[in-house]
Parts: structure tokens; sequence; C-alpha cells
């Protein structure tokens, strides 16, 4: 004879156990906190206390790529104009790694950081792995670039859900920035930093390049925003333009020398 169980009987679930609710809208700030508090636990692990961030498109293609015909098939060829920023970005990230490796011999002192996905993201971790050097990764969900990065240490290696606890993470650590040629997402990430400098959130002597004078150029014209009076003269010096490797270096490791 089958007994019949009781509701007192069945043992629930722990709440931090049920992944009903941990997924549901109640635990959206658990989420939250969860982005920020591993990424944080990660880092010290790791021993990652400064960043170099590099921000570019995900469309830009590695001389491999370029050089493949197929991707001329595919109707990728205005692409291929991003292809020489694929390669500066290595070439940057790769001296910058080499030169932050040889600041202490101990530990890296500063760290190239990346959004985790393809194009500039991919140069920007390759760069440091050519360098023998450890680089972050922080990835974002999203349904056009879940693409693995074989260039990032497995530990610092990271996939968001929410933007801002991942452009939280871009700003907090980071000491530097390099801007590459890129679309909405650069945008926003640039304009944001920028921001955040003008009105005194981010206090720190931070470096930031900006790179590629054709692109940039192009698609802004920064010295409307002075005539118009929406910014002072003096904002502009919060960015270097350059379309140098050399340049771009220098400028950065004298600041953060």
């Amino acid at each position: 004879m089958n007994e019949t169980k009781h509701t007192k009987d069945i043992q629930p679930d722990k709440a931090y156990n049920n992944l009903d609710f941990l997924n549901s809208k109640d635990a959206r700030t658990l989420r939250i906190l969860s982005e920020y508090l591993y990424t944080k636990k990660q880092f010290e692990e790791q021993n990652v206390q400064n960043t170099i961030v590099i921000f570019g498109s995900a469309r830009a293609p590695s001389p491999e790529e370029a050089s493949d015909k197929t991707e001329f098939d595919k109707g990728r060829s205005k692409s291929l104009k991003l292809a020489e920023y694929y390669d500066a970005t290595r070439i940057l990230s790769k001296r910058l790694s080499e030169w932050s490796k040889n600041l202490n011999q101990v530990d890296q002192k500063y760290v190239i950081c990346s959004g985790g996905g393809p194009g500039i993201m991919r140069a920007a971790n390759r760069g440091a792995s050519e360098a023998g050097a450890k680089s972050v990764a922080l990835g974002i969900s999203l349904p056009f670039e879940n693409s693995p990065n074989p260039y990032v240490d497995p530990e610092l290696n990271f996939e968001f859900h929410y933007f801002f606890t991942r452009k939280f993470w871009f700003s907090y650590l980071a000491e530097a920035l390099v801007i590459m040629p890129g679309g909405f997402g650069t945008l926003d990430e640039f304009f944001e930093i920028l921001t955040l400098i003008q009105t005194g959130k981010i206090k720190k002597d931070q470096p930031i390049v900006l790179f590629g004078e054709e692109y940039w150029s192009k698609l802004i014209n920064f010295e409307t925003l002075v005539d118009y009076g929406v910014i002072d003269r003096k904002d502009l010096d919060l960015f270097f333009l350059t379309s140098s490797v050399d340049e771009a270096y220098k400028h950065i490791t004298s600041r953060l020398g």
C-alpha cells in the first residue's frame, strides 16, 4: 500500500538553489550583485588591479580573414576597411603588455581588457597573449557575438547579462583607454567614459587614445560641439587623436609610467 506524501514531508528547495526564483523578475537584484561580486572575486584572486581597456568594432577582420576571398563573396568587403585597425590593435596591445610586464617583476601592473568579442576585441587579447601576458575579456550575451575568445585566461573570461555591470568593470579599474573605430557600442562606451571624466565622477588622470584620425574625423566634428558651446574647448584635451601605434604607445606609457 502506497503512503500518501504530505506537504510537511517534502523538503523544499533553499531559495539560493531555486533556479526558477533566481531567474525570475523578483531576483533581478541578486543577479546584478552576482555579476558584480563574482567579477570582483576573480580580479582579486588573479591580482588584477589596473587595466588598459581597448574598445572597438566586433566586425574588424583579422589579416587571415581579410585575405580570404570568401569574405568578399559574403558581401563583407566594407568591413575590410577595418582590417588595418585589427593589426594596429594587436601590435599596440602586445607592446603595452610587454611594457607592463617589465614594470614589475612580480606582477603584471597593467592588464589589457577587452569586450571579449571578435574583431578589435579579440585583437586586443591576442596581442597580450603574444606577449605572454594575461588579459581580461568582459563579454556580453548577444545573439551575434557569442564566439569564444581563445586568447583570454579562463579565470579572466567573463560573460555579462547586464550592460551596466559590465561597463562598471570597464571603467572602475581602467587606468588608460584606447578607442578604435567601432559602431554604436563603441560610441556608447567612449562617450560614457568622457562624461564620467568631464563631470568629475572619474577623478584619476586617465589617458584616452582615440585611434584612427580619418575614421573619427569623418564621423564626428568635435569642433561643432565647441562652436555651439555644449562643451568647453578644454574638453577636447580629454582624449588624444592619432593613427600611429608609436604615438599611442608613447602617450599611454608616458602618462602611466
